[in-house]
């Protein structure tokens, strides 16, 4: 079962991004890290030669740093100009996205900081290249594509909750000890092992979607050591598991009520149609291009979803209903397959796996079917298109997982530290704005500094803002803190 929508990563609304890491350089023993050059992959050609790669040693558990250790692979290219600040850590969200192969793609958005920045980004611990989980084969989990993740039946509902148990048994088959290391805190420790072995006394850092929650962790953990800090597309702190679903409801129905608009429909109108579009598959899955595959509403719901990280994207989503209400299912199921990492050859990424090893060692809620049940209502309210999706992923997500979780919500207050830039997308549909504001106030007064971006869209920096783009570089590239509330419209 793949979660319908999560805060998920800068890379949901991008082809299949690849970069190989060296898999002979590590560290070399005295405390640094021995780059070498980026090796190609089964997924890729290797980044050109700007890219360098290395593999750092952690401990497995923080709590016993002299025990067994877990390697980390790093990629980095070195700043371009004379006058350089230090390295620039990215994380691009997920959780579960691997920085080894997004950093060389995303290089170019940031092209200006790499005047003065060493780009260095990571594959946190559980994902790609650092010791990164399979929870299932491929023909697993194309055969989980038909389970119904908005069940109505007994039947249905027994399916949906025993798939949810059988991915969380193969999680913990792969990961074995690995599957109680991997929180948001454990990679905030790994992050200041990196600025350590980097040469940094502070830490520089760009977190992306879920990257904003692991830089406001690493804030708390070491307030004393942030540096310039941005944190963009902003997941909200104080959100609990419902709260999260309840958020990404609302988000998700704003940016699909801008699309209808945008096409001169009605919202209110336009959603109920799509809405009768999802039923009508619910009940017989249509054809597709593809032999032996349908678009069941699952797939549908999670087509839909994906243009709408990205208004570039939305003519894509008119052909796809058009062609949906036509009776031809391809051209959706081909946006699912790119949310899901699915390529020609059938083979799926394991972002979500990641993902959701990560998330639900964080998350201490295991809301039941009968707590989802009576909350459907308010969801449905909320969003007549996606609200039971994510009502019912609230319960099915970490449903019978084998390690508890954490916490209820992760704690970012850090006071004494640098300012940080938090930057909010009036827009976003996938970390709604109300987040952004949260993450300021919670990081503590002098410390979250909030930019606001009137726009659409997963993320604010590179979408098409000069104001955002040049008040963010100023900050990283000069550290001029802009007015706390400033607005870029």
């Amino acid at each position: 079962m793949t979660r319908f929508a999560r805060w998920t990563a800068l890379a949901v609304a991008s082809a299949l991004l690849a970069a190989g890491c060296s898999g002979g350089s590590s560290d070399d023993g005295k405390g640094g890290l021995s780059w070498g050059r980026c090796k190609a992959t089964a997924d890729g050609p290797a980044p050109s030669s700007d890219w360098q790669c290395a593999t750092l040693k952690v401990p497995l558990d923080w709590s016993d740093p002299d025990g067994e250790t877990i390697g980390l692979a790093l990629i980095r290219a070195k700043a371009r100009g004379g006058d350089r600040v230090g390295s620039l850590l990215f994380n691009f969200g997920g959780p579960g996205a691997s920085g080894v192969s997004m950093m060389p793609s995303y290089a170019p958005t940031v092209s200006r900081l790499r005047e003065r920045y060493d780009l260095v980004s990571w594959d946190p611990r559980g994902v790609g290249a650092s010791e990164g989980v399979r929870c299932r084969g491929d023909k697993a989990i194309q055969a989980a594509e038909s389970v119904d993740v908005t069940p109505d039946t007994p039947a249905e509902e027994k399916a949906y909750f025993q798939d949810a148990a059988d991915f969380g048994k193969g999680c913990q088959k792969d990961a074995g000890k690995l599957m109680a290391h991997v929180s948001t805190a454990d990679s905030a420790r790994d992050m200041d092992r990196i600025r350590e072995v980097l040469g940094d006394k502070k830490m520089h850092y760009f977190g992306i979607s879920y990257g904003t929650e692991l830089g406001g962790t690493y804030a708390h953990l070491f307030p004393k050591k942030v540096g310039r800090m941005t944190l963009d597309a902003v997941v909200d702190p104080g959100a609990d598991t419902v709260g999260h679903a309840k958020n990404q409801a609302r988000g998700f129905q704003r940016a699909l009520n801008g699309y209808l608009e945008s096409t001169g429909q009605d919202p209110a109108e336009g959603s109920r149609k799509i809405a009768d579009l999802l039923r009508r598959i619910d009940a017989r899955p249509l054809p597709t291009a593809t032999p032996g595959r349908k678009l069941t509403q699952t797939l549908a719901a999670t087509g839909i979803i994906l243009p709408l990280y990205s208004k570039d994207s939305w003519p894509t989503l008119t052909s796809a209903l058009d062609a949906a209400e036509r009776g031809d299912g391809s051209e959706l199921l081909a946006l699912a397959d790119g949310y899901n990492e699915r390529d020609q050859s059938g083979r799926y990424g394991t972002t979500t796996h990641a993902q959701r090893v990560i998330s639900c060692l964080d998350d201490r809620q295991r809301p039941t079917a009968a707590t989802t049940k009576k909350l459907l209502p308010e969801f449905e309210k909320i969003s007549p298109v996606f609200g039971t999706f994510l009502g019912w992923d609230t319960a099915g997500w970490c449903h019978d997982w084998p390690v508890p979780g954490q916490h209820d919500t992760p704690e970012v207050s850090a006071p004494g530290a640098a300012p940080v830039l938090v930057v909010g997308n009036t827009g976003d549909p996938a970390t709604p704005y109300e987040g952004a504001r949260r993450m300021a106030d919670e990081l503590g007064k002098g410390v979250g500094v909030m930019l606001t971006w009137r726009g659409e869209g997963h993320g604010a920096y590179g979408s098409g803002s000069d104001c955002v783009d040049s008040t963010v570089d100023a900050y990283l590239l000069d550290g001029t803190v802009p007015k706390d509330g400033k607005v870029c419209s």
